[in-house]
């Protein structure tokens, strides 16, 4: 019998060594408009001057571009790679800034439609005002466009949606930043992540 369950169990842990093997076998690179995000700054900067993107700047481990994306004009690209190797795994696209909530909130539902049109079902929502007045929940409240601004100003506002591939994983959210109100959209590439995770296990 004991023979019985180490067998059962070697294999067991035979299929699942197998199907994690099929699987990063499988796994392919992220893609930002069509460009899988992989190589150097250099070369990814040059990908998507071609793809109709304009440098801004570039520093050492990252660069940042504007363009068109998704529909919206002049968005701000930033490429950026993972440390210590010259290797890009990240995209953050932040959208045109907006003064009034409602039109943050049309450009967030818009992405948000179109996003679920490609990837599915999100793998999280969170989509709420944090704090609370007199102990009731502001969410539920009606509160005016100026008002939930300022919520986002003063970090009491969480609004994102994540997309958990294959290949990576996605993050649309609300943001508020050096003075500015806008959505962005966040693509983290799975592979080389994994590649410099492996180089700090193999520093140990």
């Amino acid at each position: 019998m004991k023979k019985f369950i180490i067998s059962l169990f070697l294999a067991v842990a035979a299929i699942a060594t197998s199907h994690s093997q099929l699987v990063d076998a499988l796994q392919e690179h992220l893609k930002f408009k069509g460009v899988p995000i992989n190589g150097s700054l250099q070369e990814y900067v040059t990908k998507m001057k071609t793809a109709g993107f304009t440098l801004i700047k570039t520093e050492k481990d990252f660069a940042t571009l504007q363009g068109d994306f998704a529909g919206f004009k002049n968005c701000k690209i930033t490429v950026t790679t993972i440390k210590p190797m010259d290797l890009v795994n990240t995209i953050n696209v932040a959208f045109p800034s907006r003064d009034e909530w409602s039109e943050l909130e049309s450009d967030y539902r818009q992405l948000k439609t179109m996003l679920q049109h490609k990837y599915g079902a999100p793998s999280g929502c969170v989509e709420k005002f944090d704090m609370d007045i007199d102990g009731m929940d502001v969410d539920g409240m009606g509160l005016m466009n100026v008002a939930k601004i300022m919520f986002l100003m003063h970090d009491q506002c969480t609004w994102y949606t994540a997309f958990h591939t294959r290949d990576g994983d996605i993050r649309l959210s609300i943001e508020y930043k050096d003075n500015d109100c806008f959505v962005q959209l966040d693509y983290y590439d799975r592979l080389n992540s994994k590649a410099v995770m492996q180089q700090a296990i193999d520093d140990l």
